[in-house]
């Protein structure tokens, strides 16, 4: 008996979504009991970076462009969704995976040659490739490291992830 009480509790159950959504979205909310999905924000994306991701909510991909922070799709969404505009857009960083070819001896430097606020720098060392190393004061999270990244080693998340 308990074990179909636990299916039930699973059931019923939410979790946590690991989905990147829009700039400025309200993080005190619970954006899928807000969103109706209307597609607005995805069609005024400028770069296409926001998707129709799990159950038809809008999600961010940075996989082929950046973020810029244009605040079209906090102005077009008639819901409660989004914070002030002049507030920070998020918490995201830009974070280096073990995938990185630097790591692999391989001397890359894409992601640095696309980021605009030179938060990417790279540490030389003697007889070695040398690794990326992020200033996350600079770092805005708009993700243009992450598309140009051969290896897919950019990852962007909240600080506490």
């Amino acid at each position: 008996m308990s074990n179909i009480n636990q299916s039930r509790r699973r059931l019923f159950s939410r979790k946590k979504s690991s989905a990147i959504r829009p700039p400025w979205s309200n993080t005190d909310i619970e954006f899928t009991d807000i969103c109706t999905r209307c597609d607005k924000c995805i069609q005024v994306c400028e770069t296409q970076i926001i998707i129709r991701g799990d159950g038809g909510f809008p999600e961010i991909s940075f996989a082929d462009d950046e973020c810029t922070f244009c605040k079209k799709c906090a102005q077009v969404c008639p819901e409660p969704i989004f914070i002030d505009t002049e507030q920070a857009p998020w918490e995201l960083k830009a974070v280096v995976q073990e995938s990185c070819l630097a790591y692999e001896g391989v001397w890359c430097q894409s992601c640095k040659d696309a980021c605009d606020e030179r938060a990417i720098s790279f540490k030389l060392a003697i007889g070695q490739a040398p690794k990326p190393e992020i200033n996350t004061d600079l770092c805005t999270g708009c993700g243009a490291c992450a598309a140009p990244c051969p290896t897919n080693a950019i990852k962007l998340q909240s600080p506490n992830q």
